[in-house]
């Protein structure tokens, strides 16, 4: 018998849904084409053809019957289907040259006044059902995407008693270490973890002590021992965990992420699925009461163990107001690109030596910089980076200072908002200050504008939001069964279907946003491939803001649907290897644009190995490249200056045509800075700001006297 608490069910129904778009509306109408057929054989029976006229004046007075109206809604048409429905079926009944028998019979007796109009609705029903498969189906298609008991997916981790223990804390608390200790312990473990930076910290620290942990991410699997003798330890990325093997110790990090709107599903996926003995969660107390609230569905008690900060933090007096009052051990928290160039550049103008982190980054690049900054014999003792920061990399800050509290974020539908920080993110990032077991004991936060201090410190003040839903995200298991009842229908807007018909338990869960995946499903939607195929391409984690990352998603999608192999060959006639060091910030860009390529080749290369072969070696140049844009990544400023000198080709797409990264050899001369196509483009891609030209401006008049 179940435990008491398993009976206790919170409120179920229909998700909230504050879009205006109707599940009917998703619905297109299939194309249905008369056959062609030389026989009339209705006229020949009824003795008579009949009149375009006639039919129209029939047609007319059925769809005007109210109780022909009331009889379609039972069918399953409501009145915008019922419209879409009476227009095809017109359009059918006056573009075929020979009627289908039956129905020629029956509209025959009509005219003649031996048959009533409400007798063509048996065809126009049969009709509806060919250019809407869905009405026959509609059942099996809300069972299909009935989510209200995702516990009852996991039937392997239900057959265990799992305790379940929750490690509560803020940043630098300890609450990871303790649960590590375990996982490192136990017999067999499996670590999940946001970012693969975790991923690789835990397996390093794991062997490092004497307990084989093996690797796996979406794009990079590494055994301890080899690949016929895995280790009984494994570190991976949230989304990879597999469910179908025991464990004794699982430890799933950062569970607050449940409640992201594009990854909460696989926290959640996590939480319910893995068979282990012991599930250990890391993360904010915010989420605790919703962990407690999905373990009773699963009949599960939850043991919260609170940690408290191991050093203290503390908020500084007054803003930091000019970059010259920079001291060692500060990170400049920027929250754009642009304005991590202008920080490092007035910084490094001032000759302060910085390190540079930021999202899109190599995570060799990420290390090599963290490196450079915590290393006490390194002469670079200022970091400048984005949020990037908040997680995934040991850091020894003093003073966290926030160069503006305002970030960038997406909505539920896929568009760009500026908002203020939200509470969770600005203590996860403040609280990177003073990492216990550095030289700091205590941590300092600031901002750099004096208006922006209140503002962080009623943020600090504050505890993160309560989490209450967590998130769901449909499988392709339910997507195909989707596809078998409507099979003309394209991805994109099967999705759109399942999450306008699926039921979800709102006091617990939420559907999360697909504007990635349907964004990927409709680019490639052209493209002839196998519905599994076709899930796995649209479920590749790339930067749709990437026109050339995307460009690259189409060819191996092309590639595939040809069974063609995706070689080395093939892929270096289209990323412009052997590479150069980059020479300016476009430069710089566009490597990092091919880092992302090479990561998409490694993650298609695990799920479609013999179309994909070449990883050995795709992994071995994205090291060079990595090397690469690190060494760029140093010489910033040289790359911000010698971007407006002139030498700059516009066209990357010509460098990769020609598998070198090409610069024209004439020059009209050296322009002035903040004249030249570049600068414009710099600007509008919000890469330059008017400070930065502006010191620009001073560094090459100082630069040019000197030469005089």
């Amino acid at each position: 018998m179940a435990p008491a608490a398993s009976f206790l069910q919170p409120c179920r129904g229909k998700k909230d849904d504050s879009s205006s778009t109707t599940p009917e509306s998703l619905f297109h109408p299939v194309p249905i084409k008369p056959t062609p057929d030389d026989i009339n054989i209705g006229a020949e029976l009824t003795g008579s053809s009949i009149q375009k006229k006639d039919l129209l004046k029939i047609l007319n007075s059925f769809v005007q019957k109210t109780e022909i109206k009331k009889l379609a809604e039972q069918y399953g048409l409501d009145s915008y289907l019922q419209g879409q429905a009476f227009t095809s079926f017109r359009q059918y009944c006056f573009e075929t040259q020979t009627l289908p028998v039956d129905l020629h019979i029956v509209l025959s007796d009509i005219l003649q006044g031996a048959g009533n109009i409400t007798d063509i609705f048996p065809y126009f029903i049969r009709h509806a059902k060919q250019i809407f498969p869905h009405i026959d189906c509609l059942d099996d298609l809300k069972k299909i995407s009935d989510l209200r008991n995702p516990a009852g997916w996991y039937p392997l981790a239900r057959a265990k008693n799992r305790k379940i223990v929750f490690h509560a804390g803020p940043t630098n608390s300890g609450k990871t270490h303790h649960a590590l200790e375990r996982f490192i312990t136990a017999k067999s473990g499996v670590y999940c973890a946001p970012l693969k930076l975790l991923v690789a910290e835990v397996f390093n620290k794991c062997n490092q002590r004497g307990t084989p942990c093996d690797l796996l991410t979406g794009e990079e699997r590494t055994f301890a021992k080899n690949p016929d003798n895995p280790a009984d330890h494994l570190s991976c990325s949230v989304e990879m965990v597999n469910l179908q093997n025991n464990y004794e110790v699982a430890v799933i990090d950062e569970i607050q992420l449940t409640r992201d709107s594009y990854r909460g599903w696989a926290w959640t996926r996590a939480l319910l699925g893995i068979p282990a003995d012991e599930i250990h969660l890391c993360g904010e107390a915010a989420a605790i009461e919703l962990v407690k609230a999905i373990c009773i569905t699963t009949g599960e008690n939850v043991e919260v163990r609170r940690y408290k900060r191991l050093t203290s933090l503390e908020i500084e007096k007054e803003a930091l107001g000019s970059l010259t009052h920079v001291r060692a051990g500060d990170c400049i928290v920027c929250f754009s690109k642009a304005d991590i160039f202008t920080v490092s550049r007035s910084l490094e103008s001032r000759g302060i030596e910085t390190a540079v982190i930021y999202g899109s980054l190599p995570p060799g690049t990420k290390l090599a910089q963290a490196a450079k900054f915590n290393d006490p014999k390194n002469t670079c003792k200022v970091l400048v980076a984005t949020n990037a920061i908040g997680m995934g990399l040991n850091l020894h800050i003093r003073r966290i200072v926030f160069y503006s509290l305002i970030q960038p974020t997406i909505n539920e539908k896929g568009e760009k908002e500026m908002e203020v920080l939200s509470v969770s993110s600005a203590l996860q990032i403040a609280g990177r200050a003073g990492r216990y077991g550095t030289v700091w004991s205590t941590g300092y936060v600031t901002t750099f504008k004096n208006e922006d201090l209140p503002t962080l410190r009623n943020l600090l003040s504050q505890t993160p939001e309560v989490i209450t839903q967590a998130g769901l995200h449909p499988t392709a298991d339910q997507i195909e069964l989707y596809a078998y009842h409507l099979p003309n229908s394209p991805l994109s807007n099967l999705m759109d279907i399942f999450v306008s018909l699926c039921t979800v338990d709102n006091s617990l869960y939420f559907m999360c946003t697909l504007t990635d995946f349907k964004f990927l499903a409709d680019m490639i939607q052209h493209v002839p491939l196998p519905l599994r195929a076709r899930y796995v391409f649209c479920c590749a984690p790339i930067n749709k803001k990437s026109p050339y990352v995307c460009t690259m998603f189409l060819k191996f999608a092309r590639q595939y649907s040809k069974n063609d192999a995706i070689t080395f060959n093939w892929l270096c006639q289209h990323i412009g290897w052997p590479f150069q060091l980059p020479k300016t910030i476009l430069d710089l860009v566009h490597l990092e644009a091919v880092f992302d390529v090479l990561d998409l080749y490694l993650w298609l290369s695990y799920r479609f190995v013999d179309l994909f072969p070449d990883a050995k070696m795709v992994r071995d140049v994205q090291k060079e490249l990595d090397a690469l844009i690190a060494t760029g990544i140093v010489k910033l400023t040289t790359l911000l200056m010698n971007s407006d000198e002139g030498g700059e080709n516009d066209s990357f797409e010509l460098q990769t045509q020609k598998q070198k990264f090409y610069r024209s050899s004439e020059s009209s001369g050296k322009r002035s800075i903040g004249k030249g196509k570049l600068t414009e483009r710099l600007l509008a891609q919000g890469l330059l700001t008017p400070q930065m030209l502006r010191e620009l401006q001073f560094e090459w008049t100082q630069t040019t006297k000197k030469k005089k």
